[in-house]
């Protein structure tokens, strides 16, 4: 009885794990789209790698999270004062995983269109793409 119970909770917690996030993740080829629209693109990680690596032309930076992954206090004022509800915007971070935090964060906040650059600026710096400073 124990042993299917458990099966039972392993399996449902397996598959809540494979559940689409509640965003839109894309690749670099619907990034340029994207931007070529004119949907913003937010680079949300800290000034020293913006500094490493540099930025996708055209992108806004504003940190979301410190190097401890604190909260940047100005970010949410900063971002909701730029970005509407629905309006479309377009995170990307290093490998993905603070925008992953954020575009969850957004939707619950009532956003509607947020996109998520899968793998960051690494892939996009990986694919060869330019880049520049900040």
């Amino acid at each position: 009885m124990w042993a299917r119970l458990f099966g039972a909770a392993l399996l449902a917690l397996t598959l809540g794990g494979c559940a689409e996030p509640p965003y839109t993740n894309v690749d670099n080829t619907e990034l340029k789209a994207l931007m070529e629209k004119g949907v913003p693109l937010y680079d949300v990680r800290r000034a020293d790698e913006w500094r490493q690596t540099k930025v996708v032309e055209g992108s806004r930076t504003l940190t979301y999270v410190d190097a401890s992954g604190r909260p940047n206090p100005e970010f949410l004022p900063r971002f909701t004062a730029e970005v509407g509800k629905n309006d479309p915007v377009v995170l990307i971070c290093r490998t993905g995983n603070r925008t992953d935090a954020l575009a969850r964060e957004l939707i619950a906040m009532g956003y509607t269109q947020v996109y998520n650059v899968r793998h960051g600026i690494t892939r996009w710096i990986g694919d060869g793409h330019p880049v520049t400073t900040n």
